[in-house]
Order: C-alpha cells, then structure tokens, then sequence
C-alpha cells in the first residue's frame, strides 16, 4: 500500500470531518439540542480515528527491518482496532447523557439555522464518505475502507438528526434525547463493526478460500495434489502456505521452477497475495 498517499487522503478528511463537527456542536450546544449535539462528538470522534489513522499509517509504512521481518503493516489494522475502542466509549456516553434528559427535559430552540447547519454538514460527509471509500479500495487500505464505513452511518445519523429537529419544531421534543440514543446505538454499531472486521486480520483468519488456491495450484501438470492449504494477513498482504504432491521422480530442479511458476500464478491471479510458501512432497509418501 502507498502510505503517504494514504496519510494525503486521510489529512484532508482529517479537515472535513472537524469542520463538520465544529458546525455540529457549537449550534448544537447553542440551541441545546441533545441530537445534534452528539451528531457532533460524532463527527468529532472521526477526527480523532483520523488522527489515529495518521499515526498507524506512519508506523505501518516502516520497511522491513531485523524486529520486523514481515514489515509493520498490521500496525494499521492495530489502529483500526482502536478506532472501534473509541466508538465504543463515545457510544456509551451519549446514552448515559440521553438518560439524563429523560428526567430533567430541556426543549432545544430550533431555527432555520438548524437545518442548514445539519444539511450542509449531510452534502460534506456524503463527500467525505464517497471520496475515503474510493480511495481506500484503490489503496487497498483496511483503515480508510473501515472510516469511511463509519461516515456512512454518520450520514445516517445526520438525517435522523434532522427529523428530529421538525419533531421538536412541531412540538414533540422528547424525540431529541430518543435520536441522540439512537446515535449511540449507530456509533456502538460501527465500533462493534470495526472490531470485528479487524480482529480477524489480528488473530490470521483465512482471507482466501482454499478451494480457489487449489483449483489454480491443480491445473499445473506436474502437480498431482494439494493440501494443507492455509491463508492470512490483510486483502492487501495475503501470505499463502500450501502442500503440493509431485511425481516422486522429479528433479530438485524441476519442483523449484513449479514452486516458483505456482507463486507468480497465485499472485497473478488473486490479488493481494504477496507470498507464498510451497511444501513439495513426493506423491504416494
């Protein structure tokens, strides 16, 4: 992965997401709305994952060294862990404050000023969203794909937090602390999401299926068989380690040049793969 193209992508979301947080608690505290006001720790909190993104993309991006033979790479998916920590405490706290409201009610004043901080602040993470998302496929990025992820329910968040606004203004202002609790169920949501996904790169689940290793490794001739066929890493850093069966007559030779054609195929042809271990036995031992 390029990572000073990632950190570029994840700078300017970084600005975005805190522009939009900024809008979102300021008027929210000003016009005492309790949804739109955890719409902006919302916001918020994806700008501090950003900054947490930048510190585990600059660790990550280390080269290989004594310590780190297999390079630093996981150290993004480490920070993308976090990130689900994170959204995790944010997502109890704006319960905890939700609570509070049920028994000491606050009518928030909702104006014209309310809607177009609230739309304007939907367009930027509909933005925000697209561009990280696209990005982060390109890059092949775990922690930009799983951002992006999370402004997608921020977007989400957004218009509930809107038609809660028109619930206050038409007279039902118990509805404000009801869309704040359902923020936090929307934030809790993403952070159990991120944890998830992350947790499995951590703990080398397969990434591969090994029927599609083994239907590509089988259609080489001298290949009589394959087993023992394991994957792991990342979409973008996937290590393969396989058994092949070969006639037993076969020249040392001969099985390191099948080696080495079965890891530029695999490579070829699934992409991510970056390396391949091949075990030779002799058929029938």
């Amino acid at each position: 992965m390029e990572f000073r193209q990632a950190r570029k992508v994840l700078i300017y979301t970084l600005i975005l997401n805190w522009l939009v947080a900024l809008a979102k608690l300021i008027y929210g505290i000003m016009t005492r709305s309790a949804s739109m006001t955890a719409d902006g720790f919302h916001s918020f909190a994806d700008g501090t994952n950003n900054i947490v993104g930048l510190i585990g993309f600059y660790i990550a991006g280390r080269p290989v060294d004594k310590t780190h033979p297999y390079g630093h790479e996981k150290y993004e998916t480490l920070t993308a862990l976090g990130i689900g920590g994170i959204l995790l405490l944010v997502a109890f706290d704006i319960i905890k404050n939700s609570i509070q409201r049920f028994s000491n009610p606050v009518i928030p004043d909702v104006n014209m000023g309310s809607y177009i901080v609230m739309f304007i602040t939907v367009a930027v993470n509909i933005f925000v969203m697209t561009y990280e998302n696209r990005e982060g496929k390109r890059l092949k990025s775990d922690f930009l794909i799983s951002d992006s992820y999370h402004t997608r329910s921020d977007i989400l968040v957004s218009c509930s937090v809107i038609a809660a606004l028109f619930a206050v203004k038409f007279g039902i202002p118990i509805f404000d602390p009801i869309v704040a609790g359902l923020i936090a169920i929307f934030i809790g949501y993403s952070g159990v999401e991120i944890l998830l996904q992350t947790s499995k790169v951590l703990s080398d689940a397969a990434v591969v299926p090994p029927a599609t290793i083994k239907k590509i490794v089988t259609d080489f001739d001298d290949v009589v068989n394959c087993h023992n066929i394991r994957t792991r890493g990342r979409q973008d850093n996937i290590c393969v380690d396989l058994h092949i069966w070969v006639k037993p007559d076969m020249h040392i030779d001969k099985s390191h040049e099948l080696a080495h054609s079965i890891e530029e195929r695999l490579k070829k042809e699934i992409p991510g793969v970056r390396e391949v271990i091949t075990h030779i036995e002799p058929a029938g031992k």
